[in-house]
């Protein structure tokens, strides 16, 4: 069976997951980890990604961001893949790959999703068990959407703008709504993710059905039905 195209949309926010492969790691140090965020920062000026969040676990990188058109997304994580393997494998005398295949995505209704998407992504360290509290995670964006660092490469979305009318009291807000994630939006943004689905309602999937050649929900288990000869009938 021939493999689905990528679901990408130009001008919508995307969620993303590299993952290493078969569980292995892809940081073995804090050097690994600032030259992967340095490699980030460049290929997002490069292929002028709109990066939202992000979040490094042991064994995956997590992120949110918006491309500027449908295939920037895929030449920016191919770009990222290519030049930080080359890097990791000449400093820790390797070879071969170190990511599982192709980056697992799905795009994002910026009206529903948005904000919990990117609590998504900052909360995984405490999911992976690597943190004890989000907000002071060292290696993701959560730090700074809660005022405790300052990345000025990452791009605000206008719903945590949102959130308060000074950075005070926008932090204050992060902080609070990164400890009370529901398990459902757990449960479908991970579905939606691991599928390469669209996260949205009804309405949204429905543009995208119209602006898209490539179907933005799975297709409904089992053989489709065959139409009923009527000549027959």
């Amino acid at each position: 069976m021939a493999r689905l195209a990528r679901l990408s949309v130009a001008g919508l926010p995307h969620l993303l997951a590299l993952r290493g492969a078969q569980g292995t790691s892809v940081f073995r140090s804090d050097e690994d980890r600032e030259q992967l965020l340095a490699m980030l920062r460049q290929v997002a000026q490069e292929t002028r990604l709109a990066l939202h969040g992000y979040a490094l676990l042991p064994d995956a990188i997590y992120l949110l961001a918006t491309p500027p058109d449908a295939t920037a997304m895929g030449r920016a994580m191919q770009s990222l893949g290519r030049r930080y393997v080359r890097r990791f494998n000449d400093r820790h005398a390797r070879r071969g790959a170190l990511f599982d295949g192709r980056f697992r995505s799905a795009v994002v209704d910026p009206e529903r999703w948005l904000l919990p998407c990117l609590r998504f992504v900052e909360t995984r360290p405490m999911a992976a068990g690597v943190a004890v509290d989000a907000a002071h995670y060292r290696w993701s964006s959560a730090a700074h959407h809660a005022g405790f660092a300052t990345d000025g490469w990452i791009d605000d979305l206008a719903p945590y703008w949102a959130l308060g009318n000074t950075p005070f009291d926008r932090q204050a807000a992060w902080r609070d709504y990164l400890g009370a994630i529901p398990a459902s939006d757990v449960q479908q943004i991970s579905q939606a993710l691991m599928g390469g689905w669209a996260l949205g309602g009804a309405a949204f999937v429905a543009e995208l059905g119209r602006t898209s050649p490539r179907r933005a929900l799975p297709g409904k288990p089992g053989r489709p039905r065959k139409p009923v000869d009527t000549a027959e009938a």
